[in-house]
């Protein structure tokens, strides 16, 4: 085993959190910036304002994303299952 090999697998992590966590933060970081417009135009500095309307944007990419999130993870987990022997000889 060489440096190589466990370096492969973390780049391959980093790639999957990444690709999971993006269908979630960019929809988030749109509505936030959107909303953030929206109250500095209207000087209206409400904290709900912004968080209510952020979670169900979040909440439904969830529930658009949530398959392929998952299906995703899943695929990643397996992988790493299936090179659990070659970690052992």
């Amino acid at each position: 085993m060489d440096a190589d090999y466990f370096l492969t697998i973390a780049r391959e992590a980093m790639w999957v959190v990444a690709l999971a966590a993006a269908p979630i933060l960019i929809p988030a970081l749109l509505a936030g910036l959107i909303l953030g417009m929206v109250q500095a135009a209207t000087s209206i500095q409400e904290q709900t304002l912004s968080f209510v309307p952020k979670l169900i944007v979040v909440a439904v990419s969830l529930v658009i994303f949530g398959g392929m999130i998952l299906g995703l993870l899943g695929d990643f987990t397996v992988s790493i299952f299936e090179r659990i022997p070659d970690l052992v000889k």
